[in-house]
């Protein structure tokens, strides 16, 4: 049907066949695997361990090189990795609504599409008992994304790392603190070895020192809520529920708005990196190579080195209060660029090829790991190894479902077209019934217009 200026005849389909891009597939498939490791550690662990003191999960030799590894490679990059590539989805669907004239529907369908992928991450964490559901979180994100979409790209990465700069300017003014912190600590200890008198300014940074280093020590507090937790995770449905349900309602009063806000920064890198042509794999290889060093060798750097710091358990002054989110998302741009470069070889192409449909699939693929690991695994009335692995058996446990569900994804995408979430979504955005099984004729696009 005509667009009413235009008189263009505008159709709205879901990006399939020929016109889907193969390396969004392979990232989208690689990242919403890879999340299944930085999931499992509250899955299947105390959440003091996930959050706080990564030692209460067990800390022989083999648990440190996996902790300090998933840290320093693959932290917070897949949920980077679907950030941008959110932002890049919004460009490929929002592609006929670029000119002037674009049509009123295709913002009609994105918001759909926002609001029910809302509503699935809201029974994500009620119904099927996620409280790290990250669904939501990208959906109140996109909700504020599609005004952007015009904007020139290095625009876009400008206000996308603004984000990371407020971080970055906070851990820079808080270090120096620390550090003369540091020193005043150490003349009071100087001075009271010597049964110096102390003054006050000594202290008063002793006081200060005291209440950091009790931050490193387990409060009654925070034992008696981890006997709440072990009682709830090895217990029956109903507590384990109830249990989950509170969590999520403190994490979402404590720090809904900075996951929404980290979201939305990305995804506007994403839009950016899509206009350059760079994370769908048009940008030259030697773009991509460049890239991939100059991101890893400072994201690797500095989680390295914070790593190093947390490894003191102790309140040292942390570089890692800065850097945290740059090299979070100089990581994630390695890992993209690395994942464009393979894709150029023969080898490399057929390495990542079965990502392509977890890809394809990949929020099925996520109920699926909630289900795996909520419902299955580790609940008291599942197969109850909830706390039973340290940070390396977890590791191992997420390494063996991720190879299952990729095999699965590719078993599977030879008989239906896309993943039954997938398909319910997508109706549901284009109010109408979509392909599904791979015998089933494709059915005629919606046309839209008055």
């Amino acid at each position: 049907m005509a667009d009413r200026e235009s008189g263009a005849t505008v159709q709205l389909a879901p990006v399939t066949g020929r016109a889907r891009i193969d390396v969004l597939d392979m990232l989208r498939g690689i990242a919403i695997l890879g999340i299944f490791y930085m999931n499992i550690p509250f899955m299947g662990g105390t959440v003091q361990a996930a959050f706080g003191d990564p030692r209460l999960q067990g800390w022989m030799p083999a648990d440190r090189w996996a902790w300090s590894i998933i840290e320093v490679v693959a932290e917070g990059t897949q949920r980077g990795t679907l950030e941008m590539l959110f932002g890049a989805g919004m460009m490929i669907l929002t592609a006929k609504a670029m000119t002037p004239t674009g049509p009123v529907a295709v913002a009609d369908l994105y918001m759909r599409r926002t609001l029910w992928l809302l509503v699935f991450g809201l029974l994500d964490v009620f119904a099927l008992l996620w409280p790290g559901d990250i669904l939501h979180t990208y959906a109140l994100a996109s909700l504020f994304l599609f005004p952007f979409r015009k904007l020139a790209p290095r625009t876009l990465l400008i206000l996308g790392l603004l984000w990371g700069t407020l971080g970055f300017v906070g851990g820079a003014a808080e270090y120096p603190q620390r550090v003369a912190l540091v020193h005043k600590v150490e003349a009071a200890h100087v001075a009271q070895a010597a049964h110096t008198p102390l003054s006050k300014d000594q202290k008063e940074a002793l006081a200060e020192w005291g209440k950091k280093l009790d931050k490193l020590r387990l409060t009654p507090k925070q034992k008696k809520e981890m006997a709440e937790e072990a009682k709830a995770r090895r217990g029956g449905f109903l507590g384990y529920a109830k249990w989950l349900h509170l969590q999520w309602i403190d994490y979402a009063k404590s720090g809904e708005l900075f996951w929404v806000l980290e979201a939305f920064s990305t995804m506007l890198i994403g839009v950016a990196l899509f206009k350059w042509g760079f994370i769908q794999g048009l940008s030259s290889s030697r773009t991509y190579l460049v890239a991939m060093i100059a991101a890893y060798a400072f994201g690797f750097g500095a989680r390295a080195m914070g790593v190093h710091e947390r490894l003191a358990f102790w309140p040292i002054p942390k570089t890692i209060w800065a850097t945290e989110e740059y090299a979070r998302l100089a990581v994630t741009l390695g890992h993209i660029a690395l994942v464009n470069l393979l894709a150029r070889t023969r080898a490399g192409y057929a390495l990542l090829s079965p990502f392509k449909a977890a890809g394809r699939i990949a929020f099925s693929l996520y109920v699926a790991e909630t289900l795996i690991g909520m419902w299955l695994l580790f609940p008291g009335f599942g197969l109850g190894l909830w706390d039973k692995f340290g940070w390396a058996g977890l590791a191992v446990t997420a390494t063996v479902t991720i190879v299952v569900l990729l095999i699965a994804a590719n078993i599977y995408s030879r008989y239906f077209v896309i993943g039954p979430l997938e398909w319910a979504w997508r109706s549901l955005a284009y109010c109408k019934r979509q392909r599904f099984r791979r015998h089933d004729e494709s059915p005629p696009a919606i046309v839209v217009g008055p």
